[in-house]
């Protein structure tokens, strides 16, 4: 029994070492308000490793969670040159746990990158890349090429990324996100750019878990 577990933690640990950026030992948390004692639990190696979806759970999958490169743009200027920053996802920047913990508005754009590689007995398999939650509105690019726009800071949303992959090597994962907050028109509950008497902040970003599964030509996408 305890082979067989520590076979499943080596299994673990290798395709987390595929994703590039999770081991950089220099990322710490930012000096938030509040704390927990789960806090000092959190690492890049230790981010919601658990698989994201109550249903239909598939043996195989790759979590994306940990060190992005980061950058923050104005909201009308197109993919920066450089990435300056790094943040834990799936934290949203306004968060102590994302490393950063800074406030953003509705003229700004935030820019996430992942490189990553593909276990090789995925090949011949159709990949899908989903995301639990980014607030508000996001624009996805694999390898420079766009899989799509979504709108809704609190719904789940998949793209099947397969053909935009490369036949071996790294792959680059971007991600553009825009949130008015309370700005816009779309729903945001207490999360308010001027909070007063809570401990509320606006939530920026991505704030679920990110992950690779590969599936067959056919496959189950949703249960009615």
């Amino acid at each position: 029994m305890r082979r067989t577990v520590n076979a499943v933690l080596l299994v673990f640990l290798v395709l987390n070492m595929v994703v590039s950026g999770k081991a950089d030992t220099q990322w710490k948390p930012a000096r938030g308000p509040l704390t927990t004692r789960w806090t000092k639990d959190v690492s890049p190696d230790n981010v919601h490793p658990e698989y994201p979806r109550p249903q239909m759970v598939r043996q195989r999958w790759l979590n994306l969670n940990g060190l992005w490169e980061l950058a923050v743009t104005g909201k009308e200027q197109s993919r920066p040159k450089e990435f300056t920053e790094q943040i834990l996802v799936p934290f949203p920047i306004e968060s102590a746990l994302s490393g950063v913990m800074k406030r953003v508005n509705e003229k700004n754009r935030l820019w996430y990158r992942l490189t990553f590689e593909l276990p090789k007995d995925w090949k011949g398999k159709r990949i899908l890349l989903h995301f639990q939650a980014v607030d508000w509105e996001s624009v996805v690019y694999v390898n420079g090429k766009e899989m799509g726009t979504h709108r809704g800071g609190y719904d789940a949303f998949s793209y099947d990324i397969t053909d935009a992959l490369k036949s071996s090597g790294k792959q680059e994962l971007v991600l553009s996100v825009w949130d008015p907050s309370d700005a816009g028109g779309q729903p945001h509950g207490k999360q308010v750019k001027n909070p007063g008497g809570i401990f509320y902040t606006p939530t920026t970003g991505i704030w679920q878990t990110v992950w690779l599964e590969p599936v067959p030509q056919a496959y189950i996408e949703r249960l009615l």
